[in-house]
This record gives structure tokens, sequence and C-alpha cells, in this order.
């Protein structure tokens, strides 16, 4: 009997590009997605251990399980990732009805695992401590026709005080250029136009060989494959953010005028006591010289609100370099202790209440900036890759989405031509809001081939 599986994944994009990869194991393995609204024979939670409210999901969701698995035993749990590498006899404690607990060195290693305890009707839990075999050498199961992820490293060598994730994830490890090249030309070849680079630290690609001037020339050398309209990379540190990046961005046409470059924080103490290893004069140095290169780009970033003493004058200087920066959207986080970090024993923990305050506060202030931002969009022409059908109709005409070249969400109706989803659109921007952006949709670039088959069918479901 054929299975069912359903993967649900929490965290950062390498986690949801490892999901990629367990989805498209388990499908080489024989199982098929679950349909929409049904009970899975098989369910795989990949997890992140950066937040607190990452555990809280995962150990809600196994608590909302256990009378599912009770009434039906050969229904298989498995639990991998992050908090699966950090927390693995916890999981067992708390849920002892998982079957498979694995880390996020051995996803290749999870139909054999599943197979195991169906078998031995005994957990099975495998955590390696080291990468044996590059994740991308493991069939994948895309989320998209037209859009994807590649892995240009794993890995991190730096050591922020509030991340466990080198712990975890181990130190950085590059793969040759030429194999991310060949992954990004087959992939180009199967219709995706639009790629996005991953590292846990993805600028210090070449670290591992060497080669400080690896990342600019794998941004350059993307400029030359034919038929790949989009490139896109997450997420640069500042410490190892060089010029010759930014001249690879504004020179290669095809590399998208966006930056996302976590800040942390506005305030030079709190940089220092997170080791963050750069201060806000050569963040905002960076981002002068990336729009003084690109006039029209933009900027996103992350922001950790309540780090261990942070004062109120910290805080403040979040808020102002948040108004010199201008970002056009901040991923904004309240501090959580994260056992095993060095800022889990700091002293001066800022009290819940007084976080949960700030955060409102830069919430605010940031949607007023984001607001200010998108409004100087009104009346450019934006060239949009559509998304997806929204399902609003505004006249005759549904209301699509998509991305702007800058990564700026585009809502529109096309009155000339109804686009598909993996076409390119130009749209006059109408209106604008802190969020998105409104517009017409006029020429229609068709880029997708159209015989490729739906990957987009039957794709895991995906919770931040």
């Amino acid at each position: 009997m054929t299975r069912t599986y359903l993967v649900e994944t929490y965290g950062c994009q390498m986690n949801v590009h490892d999901s990629e990869r367990i989805a498209g194991l388990l499908e080489a393995d024989g199982y098929v997605p679950v349909e929409q609204g049904k009970q899975a024979d098989l369910v795989v939670f990949n997890t992140c251990a950066v937040r607190e409210n990452a555990d809280n999901k995962l150990y809600g969701n196994l608590s909302f399980l256990a009378p599912v698995k009770k009434l039906n035993p050969a229904m298989q749990i498995a639990v991998g990732g992050c908090l699966a590498q950090k927390d693995q006899a916890t999981i067992l404690k708390k849920a002892p009805y998982v079957d498979v607990v694995f880390g996020t060195h051995n996803v290749g290693s999870l139909p054999v695992l599943l197979e195991r305890a169906r078998i031995e009707e005994e957990s099975q839990i495998e955590i390696l401590e080291a990468l044996e075999h590059f994740p991308s050498t493991l069939p994948a199961k895309r989320f998209s026709d037209f859009t994807a992820w590649v892995s240009v490293s794993v890995g991190c060598n730096n050591t922020c005080t509030f991340c466990i994730v080198p712990t975890l994830r181990g130190i950085e490890k590059d793969r040759p250029a030429s194999e991310i090249l060949r992954e990004i030309n087959t992939l180009v070849d199967s219709g995706v136009i639009e790629i996005t680079l991953l590292g846990q630290n993805v600028n210090a690609y070449g670290v591992d060989f060497g080669d400080r001037a690896a990342f600019a020339n794998l941004l350059k050398e993307c400029g030359k494959i034919s038929g790949l309209e989009r490139v896109r990379f997450m997420s640069p540190h500042p410490r190892d953010f060089t010029d010759d990046v930014i001249e690879a961005m504004a020179n290669t046409a095809n590399v998208m005028p966006h930056l996302h470059m976590p800040l942390q924080s506005g305030s030079n103490r709190i940089l220092q006591e997170m080791r963050r290893s750069y201060r806000t004069d050569r963040y905002l140095g960076i981002l002068d010289r990336v729009r003084k290169a690109m006039p029209h780009s933009q900027v996103t970033t992350d922001i950790i609100v309540g780090f261990p003493g942070e004062t109120e004058e910290d805080f403040q200087a979040t808020l102002d370099l948040a108004t010199q920066a201008r970002f056009s959207a901040a991923y904004t986080y309240q501090y959580s202790i994260r056992p095993g970090t060095p800022a889990a024993v700091m002293p001066n923990q800022v009290p819940a209440e007084v976080v949960g305050e700030r955060y409102t506060r830069l919430h605010a202030h940031q949607e007023a900036i984001s607001a200010s931002v998108n409004s100087e969009a009104i009346g450019r022409t934006m060239k949009v890759l559509v998304a997806e059908v929204s399902g609003r109709r505004n006249g005759d005409n549904d209301r699509m989405t998509g991305r702007s070249e800058d990564f700026r969400l585009v809502h529109f109706n096309s009155m000339v031509e109804q686009p598909l989803p993996g076409d390119l659109i130009t749209v006059d921007i109408t209106e604008s809001s802190s969020h998105y952006l409104i517009g017409t949709g006029g020429k229609v670039e068709r880029r997708v081939k159209r015989e490729v088959k739906g990957t987009m069918l039957g794709i895991p479901v995906i919770r931040a």
C-alpha cells in the first residue's frame, strides 16, 4: 500500500531547502504527498532551535498527534533539524511515541530509519556530529516550478553569543563552484528562472578553500547562464561584505538589486556583546555603497529586541539606525534564552514585559518607515515575477501576486493579458502600504517551460 507523507518546517530558508530534500527522499522511497485535509501516514517535523517559539510549536504539534498515533500505531512521526540535533533525548522523553529522531547532518538516513523503526517497533535516534555528504547530492522535491534554492555552503564559523546554529550545523563547508554552477544549469534546463544562493553566512563562501573573492566570482558566473533571469542570495554577514560583491551585484544583470543583511542591533555596545564583529558605521557604510552602485536597490534586515543588558538607550539606538537605514522591511524578533549559548547565562536578562513593549514599539516604527519607503515606488514601472493568483477579483480579472526585482511583494491586475505563475510582467505601481505595492500589469514575458510538470502539487506544509 502506498504511504502518504507531510513535512512541516520551522525556521530559516536552509530548513525549507532541507525539507525539499526530505520530500525528495520520501518520494524516491515510494511515498506520496498527503491530500489536503487527510491524515498522513508519516509526519516529519523539520525543526529550528534559534527561538523558543519553534520549540513550543513542535511540542504542541506532537501533543496533538499523540491520540492520532494511539488510534493508529502504524502511523509514523519523525523529528529532524536543528532542535533534533540539540535535544535528541528530550524529544523522546517528552514524546516517546516519536518513531525517528534525526539530525542536520544525516537527512539522507531518514528512509532507512523509518523502515528500521517499523521492523523493530522501537524509536530510532541517529544524530551525526559532522556532515558526511553535501545535501545537494540528495534527491529534491522542489516547491516551485520556476524558483529554487541552491546551497553554496553549510555550517558557520561565527560565534554570535545568541546563536546555537554553529554548534548544531558545524563549521562552514563550501561546495566547489563547478558543482554549484552545474546544479544551477540543471535547474535552468528544467524551467527554473530564479535561484537563491543559500548559506548560513553566504558571503563567507570561499573561506573553506582560501579564496576571498569566491562569492563575487560566483555571482558573476551566474550572470553568464542563459535563461537564468534572477539571482538572489541570503544571508550575508556585514563582517564579510566586500566591495567586490557590490560590484558584482551592480554589474551582473541577473543579480537582483536587493540585499537582506541582518543588523541585529543598532547599539555598538550590544553588537559587541553579541560578538557580531562589526559596528554600526561599517553597516551603514555598506548600505551607502550598495545604494550608490544601485540607486533603486532595497535593503531588508533582521533585528533582535531585548538582548541581555539592553538598555533604553541601546534600544533607542536601534530605532535611530532603522530611521537612518530606511529598510523596506525588517524581520524583528524578541530575544529568547537558548540553552547552550553564552547569552543564556549573561547577567541583566531583560524582563519579558520590557522586551514585549520594545518589540511593539520597534514594529510600529518600522511599519511607518516601510510605508514611507514603499510610497516612493508609486509612479514607477517594475518587472514582477508572477507567483500566484490570489483569488480576489477586480472587474473581470483575478488579482495576481508576485515579487519585484527588489523583492517587494506586488499585487496587481492585468487588463491586457492574464499572466501565469512564472511569467515576468511589467507593472505600473499605483498604490502602496507597509507590506506591499499595488499596480496594473502590462507586457507579459513568458519564461517558464510549460512542459515542466507541476512540482507545486502536493507541496509540504511550511510554517515559519
